[in-house]
């Protein structure tokens, strides 16, 4: 293995575990780490198989590649998990500008993960 290769496969690791912190972190995307990762993995064909058997990484990736959208089940657990970790963090700061700027992303994030959900043609 080249220095490229161990580098393109660590950061796919690095990615892919902040795709992961995505999942419970409302305001860090799931999608675009774990695109990136399968990138990285993309010049290692073994690793990129083994990857792509975690149910975690290959829905995202085989819902962006066909273009069919997320599950209606992944989209509602999402956006709940998201507000329901947003309203717990707005009812423990209680400072107006922060619980603007909670809501803030909370929206934008919601704006995402619908449009990531919606099927393309």
């Amino acid at each position: 293995m080249n220095l490229k290769t161990v580098l393109l496969c660590g950061a796919g690791f690095l990615l892919l575990g902040l795709g992961a912190v995505g999942v419970v972190l409302p305001v860090l995307p799931t999608t675009p780490f774990v695109l990136a990762a399968a990138g990285c993995f993309a010049a290692t064909p073994k690793l990129h198989a083994k990857v792509m058997k975690i149910p975690f990484v290959s829905e995202y990736l085989q819902n962006y590649y066909e273009k069919t959208g997320l599950r209606k089940r992944t989209v509602a657990v999402s956006l709940i998990f998201l507000w329901g970790m947003l309203l717990i963090s707005a009812l423990h700061i209680r400072t107006l500008w922060i619980v603007c700027c909670l809501a803030a992303v909370g929206a934008g994030v919601t704006i995402h993960i619908l449009w990531v959900a919606r099927k393309r043609k």
